[in-house]
């Protein structure tokens, strides 16, 4: 500490040097909450709605560092850090104080026994140490604002090594200081061109080789910002840094490589400052392959993989997901430099006629808009281009002009289309001189027009001159190698461009109070239980869903008397709080028209029950509903964001369509509709082989009331399943016929 004695201090703190390295390896993290902080406010489950955005600025730009067990020894691991890291901070303009017990001096630069004889605060210090731990300690009272830790050995490593991350990040807690690491490396301290213009990309990565393609688009002309290596993220995580970079002015872009993340809520919230701020962020995020691993008593817990709950709060949230580093470089590299579109409409220009049918094909397919040109367009265009081929969208030139200026002419006459917002080029191989006149021609026009041109350079050897030089040479021009990965990367833009025109943070709008409904449900809700259909019925009610007419019985004379108050035809249940789904059962008569009918019912389902072992609280007779379409709404939880909310194509067919889509509050009404286009079955809803439309606006307003359900009940609601949920014809409503209800 500053002012105290380190006679003491010296000896462990040689040990830790002596046995340091840099571990640049793949991390596990650590699942350890934020701390609460009263004065951030929070929605009615309790959860925040506002996250502050850390000043990173000394961490990338700091004025002094202090490197902690820096050496200058011939092999020795930590020398070749030092000097990086020396060169990094000359580079950036800082201060560097090297920090050693037993070394005078460091690459010629005077050292420091310790900590405590640094001579100013720092802004960042470096951990060259095998525990950083007690040099975490150390720093607390010298008011240091950050701290990168290398040291392997802890979360990655297993239960042990999780439970020395908790000690390491409760430490940094009470230091006050933030903490990059454990278990990262030194890409942050990368040397980055400085001869580039343009908007930057950011990149994150939790593994740091995973960030090289990113990182080696600069050799491409691609401006490259910052580059954050969060390792276990103890403490700074991913979203500290993609709230962080979404509000630099020379970021244009985010790009992720994501292994897990830390906690979902803070995830939500810096997509929601990326969106609001009109940032793309594109991430790959592994792990789809946990998707199913879980198990669930509700239908709904089923249709919700953990990975279907993350694929889905980044499309909510405007979070772009890919799945290869080729896509996430060649994504990110056009979202930073494109301008806003004009226009959706996408044309292909070629100079075969089977390349532009072959480009049209996949691209239309992945949802693009290829809009046919006017005929007066067209006519325009056969000015330059032989009446035989075809123009109106693909553009086939047969062979773009060499000896004159009507290729321009034509490129030119395309984009002055005010449908046209993008004009893609596929050029599968070199063919010289037509491919290198049409690179210029497509670099020349691409300088005088605010739209987007596109190339796709299929020639494997990527050594042609037109590629390397004309291409590579224009940051206006955006240049791929593959036919996928420009259309993966134009459906981003134009997606990410529609998404942000239309955005309204959710947490603007989230419930921060309990409504009158919530106190209702309380008095149903019965912690670590399943509830009976009736009860969760009435959790159901207690949020103004409806549920069919229906009355709990006891006795055969009880449900006669009920069916003639409820009408016939009627249906009978089995209803009791461990009875999950009672069609397997036989514990379900439906059509049910007269007293001897109800009684036999009664009689078989009673048996029936006593035979399984179950215990009942009574037999409900129902209303019976049968004109509509059978749907799934229910609530499940995530481990990692909490309550998600879930509809799909319901009945008793549910778990083998698996047609589903959910989201995670807050979300609006825009979202929940969103939910229903989704779905592989949507067309149900409007109505097919003569069925009317259903009532989407009702099935529409359950969701909003179910996610109103989640918030407020939080972690005391497991699982909710409605199902089937009967949405009536428009204007009719929507039923909920069952309902499954488990209590945390």
């Amino acid at each position: 500490m500053l002012g105290s004695t380190h006679g003491t201090l010296t000896t462990d703190f040689r040990a830790r040097v002596e046995a340091c390295g840099e571990t640049p390896r793949t991390a596990v993290h650590s699942s350890a909450a934020p701390s609460s902080d009263d004065a951030i406010p929070v929605d009615v489950s309790g959860r925040p709605l506002h996250a502050d955005v850390p000043d990173l600025d000394r961490f990338f730009r700091p004025e002094s560092v202090a490197v902690i067990g820096a050496s200058d020894a011939e092999g020795r691991p930590n020398t070749g850090i030092t000097r990086q890291l020396i060169a990094w901070a000359d580079r950036v303009g800082a201060r560097i104080h090297p920090v050693h017990p037993t070394r005078p001096t460091v690459f010629g630069l005077a050292c420091h026994a310790s900590v405590a004889d640094l001579p100013e605060q720092v802004d960042l210090a470096v951990l060259l140490v095998s525990d950083p731990l007690p040099v975490i300690e150390e720093l607390a009272d010298t008011k240091v604002k950050f701290a990168v830790a290398f040291a392997s050995g802890f979360a990655e490593t297993g239960g042990a090594g999780a439970a020395a991350q908790e000690r390491l990040a409760a430490a940094v807690r009470r230091s006050g200081l933030r903490l990059l690491g454990p278990n990262t490396n030194l890409n942050a301290f990368e040397e980055f061109r400085d001869d580039l213009d343009g908007p930057a990309i950011a990149l994150i990565t939790q593994s740091g080789h995973q960030g090289r393609p990113v990182y080696t688009l600069q050799e491409l002309g691609i401006r490259l910002s910052h580059w954050a290596p969060t390792g276990n993220e103890a403490d700074l995580e991913t979203s500290d840094f993609i709230s962080y970079f979404a509000e630099q002015p020379e970021v244009g872009a985010i790009a992720c490589y994501v292994e897990g993340l830390k906690d979902g809520r803070s995830f939500l919230l810096a997509a929601d400052r990326a969106a609001r701020n009109g940032v793309p962020v594109v991430a790959v995020k592994v792990g789809r392959t946990e998707a199913g691993a879980r198990m669930a008593a509700s239908h709904t817990g089923k249709l919700t993989g953990a990975d279907t709950v993350v694929d889905a709060a980044m499309r909510q949230f405007g979070v772009i997901r890919v799945d290869g580093l080729d896509e996430l470089q060649d994504t990110a590299a056009l979202l930073a430099r494109a301008r806003r579109p004009e226009a959706d409409g996408v044309v292909v220009y070629s100079i075969s006629g089977g390349t532009g049918a072959h480009f049209s094909d996949l691209a239309t397919e992945a949802g693009l808009t290829l809009p046919t040109l006017s005929q007066a367009k067209q006519d325009e265009l056969h000015q330059w281009i032989p009446p035989y081929l075809n123009v109106a969208n693909p553009v086939d030139n047969g062979g773009h002009p060499v000896g004159d200026w009507r290729g321009r002419k034509i490129i030119d006459a395309i984009l002055a289309d005010p449908s046209v917002g993008v004009l893609i080029c596929p050029i599968t191989g070199p063919f010289p001189p037509m491919s290198d006149k049409l690179a210029q021609d497509l670099v020349d026009a691409a300088e005088q027009t605010d739209k987007l041109i596109c190339v796709i350079w299929g020639s494997p050897v990527g050594t042609e001159d037109a590629y390397r030089t004309t291409l590579l040479g224009s940051s206006r021009v955006a240049t791929f190698r593959t036919f996928g990965n420009c259309i993966t990367a134009v459906r981003a833009y134009l997606g990410h461009h529609r998404f942000t025109a239309r955005y309204r943070s959710p947490f603007e709008d989230a419930p921060r109070t309990p409504s009158p409904s919530y106190r209702k449900a309380q008095a149903l809700m019965r912690p670590g239980q399943q509830l009976s259909e009736h009860a969760a019925k009435q959790l159901l009610r207690a949020y103004g869903i409806r549920v069919p007419r229906e009355q709990l019985v006891t006795s055969a004379a009880a449900a006669v008397r009920a069916a003639g108050l409820v009408g016939y035809p009627v249906v009978m249940k089995a209803s009791g709080p461990q009875l999950g789904h009672k069609t397997e059962l036989g514990l379900v008569k439906i059509g049910l028209t007269s007293a001897s009918q109800i009684r036999d019912a009664y009689r078989e389902l009673t048996d029936i029950a006593r035979y399984e072992n179950v215990p009942l609280d009574g037999i409900l007779v129902c209303q019976m509903v049968e004109r509509g379409v059978e749907m799934v709404v229910g609530v499940t939880q995530d481990d990692l964001f909490g309550p998600t909310v879930t509809v799909g194509l319901g009945g008793v067919l549910v778990e083998v369509l698996h047609d589903a889509a959910v989201r995670v509050p807050p979300f609006g009404e825009d979202q929940a509709r969103a939910m229903l286009t989704e779905l592989r079955g949507h067309a149900l809803l409007e109505g097919v082989r003569g069925a009317p439309p259903a009532d989407v606006d009702a099935l529409v307003e359950v969701v909003l009331r179910i996610q109103r359900m989640a918030l407020e009940l939080g972690d005391q609601l497991s699982e909710l399943d409605i199902n089937p949920l009967m949405v009536l014809p428009r204007g009719q409503g929507a039923v909920a016929l069952d309902a499954l209800a488990i209590c945390r």
